[in-house]
């Protein structure tokens, strides 16, 4: 294992990024039956699984370790694959996502 994802730091973040997504992708299919508040915590674990994406990708930036490295570029091809342009700055996409995720707040409300 490289140096940067041998950190227990960073180990216990990503654990906490996989188990967030699991979570929140799991209450996707159900979410018309959730009730307001229910949906309401949905939203607020969209915005803190979010922001823990964005301070990940932050290390990952600022890292020179090759794995490091290497998840960095499948980030920004994943990105390219859900069909934004190559090249997309990961700060816009996050900033646009915490968009979205607002707007769904206020649907909701």
């Amino acid at each position: 294992m490289s140096e940067f994802f041998n950190s227990e730091i960073v180990q216990e973040e990503l654990d906490e990024i996989r188990r967030m997504q699991e979570e929140i992708y799991g209450q996707v299919m159900n979410i018309d039956t959730l009730t307001s508040e229910e949906r309401h915590d949905h939203i607020e674990d969209l915005c803190e699984l979010l922001e823990k994406q964005r301070i990940m990708y932050t290390r990952i930036s600022l890292s020179d370790d090759p794995q490091a490295l290497e998840l960095k570029n499948q980030m920004q091809q994943s990105v390219k694959m859900l069909g934004f342009p190559e090249g997309t700055d990961m700060n816009v996409l996050f900033s646009g996502m915490r968009k979205t995720i607002e707007a769904l707040r206020q649907h909701i409300d």
